[in-house]
């Protein structure tokens, strides 16, 4: 019998058994996929998602599979292109753009070296227990139907998931899909860092990930999605040609794979736990990618459930109610960044007051660079936005 079983070897998954392990459990991580493999998803790392993986000795293994650091930012609101660099804290830049199949792997090999027992190919056909606990899971692995029981069973496995549907979990802070998102891979594409550009009813990510490579992500109103499919290709270059600049480092280059995309992006929070039972990752929150918060968000939630998790499992609180701990904490957390993402995933005008701070900051690579810091989580909000330095910027409060 295990402590903990996790369904879903994604990064949520694989860093909650990582971190259960560490503590001494003894974990099972499975998944139906066969790994390494990549997921048609964004993949930036941002906010403490960097920092986190620091503490956890991970980042270098991410910078050593030819992933660079991006440490400077140029983003363009439908004004003009605003610039700013130096962005890192401690010697760990403002954000990292790994693959699925190479972040997800890593973060897998780092779980088996703790002692994780790892199945990939690995389906789950339901779960043992009964209306009052989830005592484990039933599958088929290598040809062979298996029963594994475990104290607790945890839900990495996406916004679909089958253990959220089996015990019936509710949702709140429920919206529907705001946008819709393609996206591929150039070689030969000068870049500037991270970039982001706004159009009307249309936005532009793109940063350089593994192998030289920049991935370009569009997204449009979803409302639009049907009209889009009747050619994508045509779509997602009439976009890129709103911005000049852009489309003329895009054609130096050579798109390496097909377009991606997804427009079922639900927003939801669902109830993360309950007898035997608990949800991690997409699995307990989905939101739209507007801001790349999930994968930074999903080790974040790993590194709260696995301490929720442990003080139970040690007999340190009751497992009920240190789960429950872990819900408060996931929501107090995640809350005030989801709300701010569905604000932003309307792609309605830019606000006058944001576009007067960036007018105000364009001349101050230092003001620029505070500006972006304190906007992109590297710094506490008030180092930019207090009183007197609005006023020393002219800048309506």
């Amino acid at each position: 019998m295990f402590d903990v079983i996790v369904v879903g070897a994604r990064c949520a998954g694989a860093a909650t058994a990582l971190l259960l392990a560490r503590r001494g459990h003894r974990v099972l991580l499975v998944d139906k996929a066969r790994f390494p493999s990549d997921v048609p998803q964004g993949h930036f790392l941002h906010w403490a998602g960097p920092r986190r993986l620091q503490s956890w000795g991970l980042l270098e293994r991410i910078t050593r599979s030819n992933c660079p650091p991006i440490s400077s930012v140029l983003s363009d609101m439908g004004d003009f292109c605003l610039f700013a660099d130096q962005l890192s804290v401690a010697g760990v830049a403002w954000g990292y753009g790994p693959r699925r199949k190479v972040v997800d792997q890593i973060l897998i090999d780092a779980a088996v070296e703790a002692g994780v027992e790892f199945c990939d190919q690995f389906s789950v056909d339901g779960f043992l227990g009964d209306a009052e606990r989830i005592l484990g899971i039933r599958g088929r692995h290598a040809a062979a139907s298996v029963e594994v029981r475990a104290a607790l069973t945890i839900g990495a496995d996406g916004r679909h998931s089958q253990l959220a549907r089996h015990v019936g979990t509710c949702e709140y802070h429920v919206a529907p899909p705001r946008c819709c998102y393609y996206f591929s891979y150039w070689e030969g594409v000068p870049h500037a860092g991270f970039e982001t550009y706004r159009r009307p009813r249309r936005v532009i990510f793109a940063h350089p990930t593994n192998d030289g490579l920049f991935a370009i992500f569009v997204g449009w109103p979803v409302a639009e999605h049907a009209a889009l499919r009747a050619d994508l290709d045509a779509a997602f270059d009439a976009t890129l040609q709103q911005v000049p600049q852009l489309a003329e480092r895009v054609r130096a280059g050579r798109r390496v794979e097909r377009l991606y995309g997804a427009a079922h992006l639900p927003n939801f929070f669902r109830k993360p736990h309950g007898p035997g039972w608990a949800l991690v990752g997409d699995a307990g929150c989905h939101k739209d990618p507007y801001l790349a918060l999930g994968m930074s968000d999903a080790l974040r939630d790993a590194e709260l459930l696995s301490e929720a998790a442990h003080c139970g499992l040690s007999g340190a609180a009751p497992l009920d109610d240190a789960l429950a701990g872990y819900a408060t904490q996931r929501d107090t957390a995640g809350l005030p960044l989801y709300q701010l993402n569905l604000q932003l995933a309307e792609l309605a005008d830019v606000p006058a007051e944001q576009l007067a701070i960036r007018a105000a900051v364009r001349d101050s690579p230092e003001d620029a660079r505070s500006y972006i810091m304190s906007m992109y989580g590297l710094a506490p909000r008030e180092t930019f936005f207090n009183p007197a330095n609005l006023e020393r910027l002219r800048v309506a409060p």
